[in-house]
């Protein structure tokens, strides 16, 4: 039982990552990245004990690269210990609320909800696709973004709109990084020796996508992202929140169409577009060192909108357990974090600076004795992601 592995994929619009792990213990035999997808410069980055390989691939597709991990698999003597395939579907709908083994009715139901996120989900279901035509008697499993806040109140999840938008066209508020929302919740609850069902939380995941959300008894009550992951907070390259009415103004000024305005809003804005500069929080560090006055304030936008949304969501918990901070950013820039915890400082939070410069103690920790608790905790999706394929896959 220990030597079976669960291959796990996620498909991006011009990537596909995929590890393959042992669901019960957590080790990982192989992982990587191919980029650049749909190019003639798509290529296969992937690392097993430790030592780092690249491939350049001949035919650069989503397809093509899925063959590529499979013959990878092979060479490695992995393919025969793989029991399952796990997928990253970015959105579920109302439809679906927990992962789900896929078969050919729900695969088709599943088709359906790919307008819901245009961008994400047809490629998601091309790597199930895939895996149907190249490894067809492996069992496959969807595990979706959306899942967990199914669990949101009804004054969480609906927008202010005609009420028949949302019986009629789906339209309120989804959320999104559930997959790692759940992982990062049952860790801390571990963590700190609470049970989960009476944990109430406020996490925080930064990465160059970002989101936060609330958990109140171990359940999502309330999230920053919406109908799709553009609503909420400012993010690599997304502007997060905005005034609606930004549209109309930017078409008029701009002449451009709104599918234009719908790119500057998920391409151009956020970190990159503040700065000028990058989206990536790194260069735009190095960059406010050396006096660059935009990047500097790329970064105080986006620390200053973190904690806004953090006071906003707290106001669904009855207390709060404990500040969480996930994703690359939160689990490793110590300045973003005590930027934001500065920001919080109306709810009590002190920050110990000497435990944030080393991403907390052994427990996490990053804030003083007589603050609450906040505290840095690593995600792991891929293996929660394993958890899933091994549980429905065994039955």
């Amino acid at each position: 039982m220990t030597h079976e592995y669960t291959l796990v994929l996620n498909c991006g619009s011009s990537s596909l990552k995929f590890a393959v792990l042992q669901p019960l213990t957590g080790d990982c035999a192989i992982q990587g990245l191919a980029e650049r997808l749909g190019s003639d410069q798509a290529s296969i980055s992937y690392q097993v004990n430790e030592t780092k390989h690249k491939i350049l691939l001949t035919q650069g597709d989503h397809q093509g690269a899925i063959s590529a991990v499979i013959e990878l698999l092979k060479e490695q003597a992995l393919l025969q210990s793989i029991k399952g395939v796990g997928h990253r579907v970015v959105h579920g709908g109302e439809a679906f609320s927990e992962s789900l083994l896929i078969n050919a009715d729900n695969l088709k139901q599943l088709k359906t909800l790919s307008h819901l996120a245009p961008l994400h989900n047809p490629v998601n279901l091309l790597g199930i696709e895939a895996i149907n035509t190249l490894l067809p008697e492996l069992p496959q499993v969807a595990v979706f973004d959306t899942a967990f806040h199914q669990t949101l109140p009804e004054a969480a999840y609906l927008y202010a709109l005609p009420y028949e938008y949302y019986e009629k066209h789906d339209v309120r508020r989804y959320g999104f990084h559930g997959t790692s929302y759940r992982y990062v919740s049952e860790k801390s609850a571990s963590i700190l020796n609470k049970p989960l069902n009476e944990s109430h939380f406020l996490i925080a995941h930064l990465g160059n996508g970002c989101s936060a959300c609330a958990i109140r008894n171990g359940v999502s009550v309330d999230t920053s992202m919406g109908l799709t992951p553009l609503e909420g907070l400012a993010m690599g390259t997304r502007s997060g929140d905005v005034d609606p009415g930004l549209m109309p103004f930017l078409c008029e000024r701009l002449n451009i169409s709104t599918s234009d305005v719908m790119d500057i809003l998920n391409k151009k804005s956020g970190l990159l577009g503040i700065s000028g500069i990058s989206n990536d929080m790194r260069e735009l560090q190095q960059a406010a060192e050396q006096g660059d006055v935009r990047a500097n304030l790329a970064i105080e936008v986006f620390a200053f909108k973190i904690a806004r949304y953090l006071g906003a969501l707290a106001v669904s918990l009855p207390r709060i357990d404990a500040l969480i901070f996930t994703g690359g950013i939160g689990e490793n820039d110590r300045f973003t974090r005590a930027l934001i915890l500065e920001h919080l400082a109306i709810l009590g939070f002190e920050i110990d600076g000497q435990l944030n410069k080393t991403n907390g103690d052994e427990h996490g920790r990053i804030s003083t004795q007589s603050s609450p608790i906040a505290m840095v905790v690593a995600t792991n999706e891929e293996l929660m992601i394993a958890k899933d394929t091994f549980m429905l896959t065994q039955a």
